[in-house]
């Protein structure tokens, strides 16, 4: 019998896929705390969560059978994937589930901050009757900028169309004929901040995106422009825009998400008269609660039967004996992808993937899901996975190519990807060392011996005495410890690369100071 626990609240008909399967005993057990959860794991197969149950690593490494963790939801925040990862469970989730349900409440919130729906009910209900108080505007023929075009972002501009509204879209991930295709403009952000006059943020909570909009944007934007956020509470930065606000520059703001939840009631915010507030709702409609319930339990079900593996975030779909071999292969593509995301400058066009060695006898498709994983997590987070990722980066015109060496490689079972964007072409070469981990080898001209794992510093430079001591000193004395370095370069005295493992990321600011360093000529942080 495979023994499944249910630790969230999930709809009855999710509930019912699984109890229809003879081969599961379904247990329901929502009110379990972290050391009950501990205590009963060890008997299970399968753990189906939402929000609530949290996934440490404690609970993993005491989950003995453990084989699928799925998350009735699009956020992996609350599940240590890389405990289960390295445990060999399989963690998926559902993020298509609530697209509609969100991409209609943004539209919502709209609509009402445009005629003061909530503060015109709270009047009237009064015993009020104040109509030149509540005067709004028309949709008709403004401008929406909508930053971020994912699935909740395309839904959105569909109804911004219908409303006769005018969509620019800040997406670097997008090409710019797939917008041009739906009807809507591709610009960059701060061309979208300066021609809207409806802000709409749909991307996932980063380092890059936290308060992506803060003061020097609301400098730029529209005066009465209005913003509006359902994405993730942090994107916008709340102290900047209530500012705005204060001094006109802002008409008004929706916000279904905070920086910080459930939020607090002296939220300046809060206060506000032409701000509409509503409790993270984005997802909460029956008809989405419905869908990732039955979403997610299909997808359970089916992976404990042997019918395939979906929405797999830490898993692509491998046979075991591939599995084998291909296993650190998966790993260094998805890494070889995560690093050459944050190192192109431009929007992606085009990605080419060659395979050499032994690794070539096999169904290469697992390592370019690998790859475009890779390449699309640092602005897509947990909505790209193995199984989505090749599909997402044809849906954003990046034309994805795989082939097989025809030549002998200098290095054995060797993975080089070509990304060509707008603006560049970059390349870069990887490999696996003796004791399989993953090893740069080659970044465009420059040979490198490189390691890539958790903070790092990419340097391009003039290769002149002294570069290594004053880094050295700028780093130490920001209290940054160097773990690791390497170097690359044409000729003698020439341009060149310096890669920096360190132990602590690396602020704007500490990065500006390199920059000024004598013989840098660019600096990006990459985190892999």
């Amino acid at each position: 019998m495979i023994k499944i626990l249910v630790s969230d609240a999930l709809s009855d008909e999710g509930l019912k896929i699984l109890k229809d399967v003879k081969e599961f005993q379904t247990d329901i057990k929502t009110e379990l705390k972290p050391d009950g959860l501990k205590e009963i794991i060890k008997d299970y197969d399968a753990l189906l969560v939402r929000s609530a149950t949290k996934v440490t690593k404690d609970i993993i490494d005491a989950a003995s059978k453990l084989k699928v963790i799925g998350r009735a939801g699009v956020g992996l925040d609350n599940v240590d994937l890389a405990a289960a990862t390295q445990k060999g469970i399989i963690v998926m989730n559902t993020p298509a589930g609530n697209t509609i349900s969100t991409a209609e409440h943004a539209f919502s919130m709209i609509l009402a901050l445009s005629r003061n729906i909530p503060q015109a009910t709270a009047s009237t209900k009064k015993g009020e009757w104040k109509r030149s108080k509540f005067m709004g505007v028309e949709l008709y023929a403004k401008t929406l900028g909508i930053v971020g075009f994912g699935r909740i972002g395309k839904e959105v501009a569909k109804r911004a169309i219908s409303f006769g509204m005018s969509v620019l879209v800040y997406d670097p991930f997008l090409s710019k004929e797939i917008a041009e295709s739906l009807g809507i403009k591709v610009v960059e952000l701060n061309e979208l901040l300066q021609s809207s006059d409806y802000i709409t943020v749909h991307t996932p909570l980063t380092e890059e995106t936290r308060h992506m909009i803060s003061q020097p944007q609301f400098e730029i934007m529209k005066k009465g422009a209005r913003v509006i956020n359902c994405a993730r509470g942090g994107i916008i930065d709340e102290q900047a825009l209530i500012a705005a606000i204060k001094e006109g520059k802002i008409a008004g703001a929706a916000f279904d998400v905070f920086e910080k939840e459930p939020v607090a009631p002296d939220n300046e915010l809060l206060k506000l008269d032409n701000v509409i507030v509503t409790p993270h709702l984005g997802a909460s409609t029956e008809e989405a609660q419905v869908n990732v319930a039955i979403e997610v339990a299909e997808i359970v079900r089916d992976a404990l039967l042997g019918k395939g593996i979906r929405n797999a975030a830490n898993y692509p779909c491998l046979e075991p004996e591939a599995c084998k071999v291909l296993n650190p292969h998966i790993v260094l593509a998805e890494k070889l992808g995560l690093f050459l995301a944050q190192l192109v400058e431009g929007r992606f066009q085009e990605l080419d993937i060659s395979y050499s060695g032994e690794i070539s006898a096999y169904d290469l498709s697992p390592l370019t899901m690998s790859v475009c994983k890779g390449l699309l997590f640092p602005i897509l987070k947990e909505t790209v996975n193995f199984v989505n990722a090749v599909s997402l980066a044809k849906e954003r015109g990046i034309k994805v190519k795989e082939g097989k060496a025809s030549k002998e490689e200098e290095f054995v079972n060797l993975i080089k990807l070509a990304l060509k964007t707008d603006k560049e072409t970059r390349v870069i070469w990887g490999t696996l060392s003796g004791n399989k981990q993953a090893r740069i080898v080659k970044i465009d001209e420059y040979y490198v011996e490189l390691y890539p794992t958790g903070e790092m510093i990419y340097i391009e430079n003039w290769d002149r005495p002294g570069l290594i001591g004053s880094l050295g000193t700028v780093l130490g004395k920001h209290g940054v410890n160097i773990a690791a370095m390497t170097f690359g370069r044409d000729k003698p005295a020439g341009k060149a690369i310096s890669v920096l493992s360190v132990d602590s990321p690396v602020s704007a600011e500490l990065a500006g100071k390199i920059k000024k360093l004598e013989n840098i000529l660019t600096i990006k942080g990459i985190r892999v």
